[in-house]
């Protein structure tokens, strides 16, 4: 079977199958007040007892918790504490006379389809965040009690319909070395955790897997997301060779984490990783990573009723920069609008929202809002270095009224004496094909650029990546989308100016040499993809590189350069 790989690594052993029933709702109405007063506190008591749940987990010594596993832990703190959530709970329990099961489920489900219908894999994945607490709540409504304690034996491989960071976080490493789920996607934080644990793991690898059976032989490979079902020995004889070969290149991208990013010919490469709060930076400091090169706002505008002023903004950054303990940090302005709608932000429908109504076209659009982020994240700056970055610009005239705008926030802070750096350096995402193509007239008005090569490829061939009809079309590897790759790159050099990558590509080990060939000198990726890209980095040359680059752009398809390339990283 296939799927994703979304943790590298061989785990052998017997299947133990994972199947989850989905909360239901009862439809009972409440009759009276009494009974809604009662319900109120059947929630605000499984609210409790669930936050004492967590507590249990991160003070449990059995369980080998990471610093990846306690701040995804605590960001699940921070989400059952949401006032919002309380909100309507509370709201639907007494409008409507829900029962706190029903009210819970209802608002859990509106959450998560919210962030579902995104088309940014990152925050689409955050609705097994919400899931998550959905259902922790909701076993204490129901008083199902803590269902999560499985007795697996040695050499384990869970088999699931999905994940949930708390089933990820409460695995037995000791008993279990792999998972294999229905669904889930790359940037879940089953995913992530599944990363920092060294723990292989396949998603999304659809209805197939459930027809696994307890206790059936498997070999899982989350590297190439292959899932082998009572294999034969030929094929079990070639994964135990393999998996003594994996474990050890582990052990040696262990020994590069703290080695910096330089070429055997002594060129310097920057790693940086994308965050979308201050608890990510945890694993960036793990990982080796030199700082943020994407730190996305949109999660603090998410799962609110207004936007968050001015004080909350520069906490949230602050927060953030602190964490990166003086490494730099790129903030990119708001990006709303196409998949990322706001409850409390009326956006008329569009017949192409991708191509219409977003991102910095509503922050020039609604200046005042522009104005209170673009000063919490100056004030945040006289805390450590930081970057302010526009995202979809297609034009010169954006990024002039962009910078207009900054001025006027830079000039109400001066008026009553508020801190901040004057050394904010100010870049765009490259991500619409005009950017690319214009590159040379944008970087006379910038510090430096972005590449944000998921958009960059869905605009230039005209492909939506969540159309699965034609997803196969989305293709990094394309040569038009290299060369408006290449145009920036060379166009930022002869400029001045630093060019960087934060989409997707920047973490294919297959695409590592190929972008430093072409002079890309600055890489942004999760950060968990950090020291296999630095491995590739320290053991090859820039000559080496620039030669594979060279050949590559004489290729007129995409299936001769993939090809090339796995021929030549073998």
């Amino acid at each position: 079977m296939k799927g994703i790989g979304v943790s590298p690594g061989i785990a052998i052993g017997r299947a133990f199958v994972i199947k989850k029933n989905a909360p239901a709702t009862n439809g009972i109405i409440l009759k009276n007040q009494v009974e809604i007063v009662a319900e109120i506190e059947r929630f605000d008591i499984s609210v409790t007892n669930a936050l004492a749940e967590i507590d249990a987990i991160k003070n449990s010594s059995q369980l080998m918790l990471n610093d990846d596993d306690i701040a995804i832990l605590e960001t699940q703190v921070e989400l059952i504490n949401d006032p919002q959530i309380r909100e309507d709970v509370v709201a639907k329990i007494e409008a409507e006379r829900k029962t706190a099961n029903d009210a819970m489920i209802e608002v859990t489900a509106g959450i998560v389809a919210l962030f579902e219908s995104m088309n940014d894999e990152y925050m689409r994945a955050r609705s097994a965040d919400f899931q998550d607490i959905g259902n922790r709540i909701l076993k204490y409504i129901n008083r199902t009690g803590d269902t999560s304690n499985r007795s697996f034996e040695p050499d384990t491989i869970v088999i699931a319909d999905d994940l949930t960071p708390s089933d990820t976080i409460t695995l037995d490493l000791n008993l279990v070395t792999g998972f294999a789920t229905q669904a889930g996607s790359r940037t879940s934080h089953a995913a992530i955790i599944a990363k920092s644990k060294g723990l292989p793991a396949v998603v999304a690898c659809g209805d197939e897997l459930m027809t696994i059976n307890h206790n059936d032989f498997i070999i899982l490979d989350g590297l190439s997301g292959s899932v082998y079902v009572n294999p034969g020995e030929d094929i079990i004889s070639r994964y135990s060779v393999k998996s003594a070969s994996f474990r050890h290149q582990a052990e040696v991208l262990k020994m590069v984490k703290d080695k910096p990013a330089i070429t055997a010919d002594g060129k310097q490469v920057t790693l940086l990783a994308n965050i979308s709060d201050a608890d990510d930076l945890t694993m960036v400091h793990d990982n080796g990573g030199e700082g943020v090169g994407l730190f996305r706002t949109e999660m603090l505008f998410m799962d609110r009723d207004t936007f968050p002023d001015e004080e909350e903004q520069f906490e949230f950054y602050k927060k953030a920069v602190l964490q990166a303990k003086g490494k730099p940090v790129v903030i990119r302005t708001i990006d709303i609008g196409g998949d990322k709608h706001l409850s409390y932000f009326n956006l008329l429908p569009e017949l192409n929202p991708f191509l219409g109504y977003r991102a910095i076209r509503i922050s020039l659009d609604q200046e005042g809002l522009f104005i209170v982020q673009l000063k919490a994240i100056l004030r945040a700056s006289a805390f450590g270095p930081v970057s302010i970055m526009f995202p979809m610009i297609s034009n010169v005239k954006e990024i002039r009224d962009a910078k207009l705008i900054l001025n006027k926030a830079k000039n109400e802070l001066l008026e009553p004496g508020v801190a901040f750096s004057n050394d904010v350096k100010v870049g765009i995402m490259i991500e619409i094909p005009s950017a690319a193509v214009t590159a040379d007239i944008l970087a006379k008005e910038v510090d430096f650029f972005s590449i944000g090569t998921n958009d960059l490829c869905q605009y230039t061939l005209a492909v939506d990546r969540m159309n699965e009809k034609i997803t196969h079309l989305y293709d990094p590897f394309n040569p038009g989308v290299l060369r408006l790759i290449l145009n920036v790159i060379e166009q930022g050099r002869a400029h001045n100016i630093h060019v960087g990558m934060c989409g997707e590509m920047a973490s294919d080990p297959l695409a590592t040499l190929l972008l430093l060939g072409m002079g890309l000198e600055e890489f942004s990726m999760s950060a968990a993809s950090i020291p296999a890209i630095k491995n590739i980095i320290i053991n090859n040359s820039e000559a080496r590189a620039k030669q594979i680059s060279q050949q590559v752009m004489t290729m007129d398809s995409s299936e001769k350069i993939i090809a090339y390339l796995k021929e030549i990283t073998q």
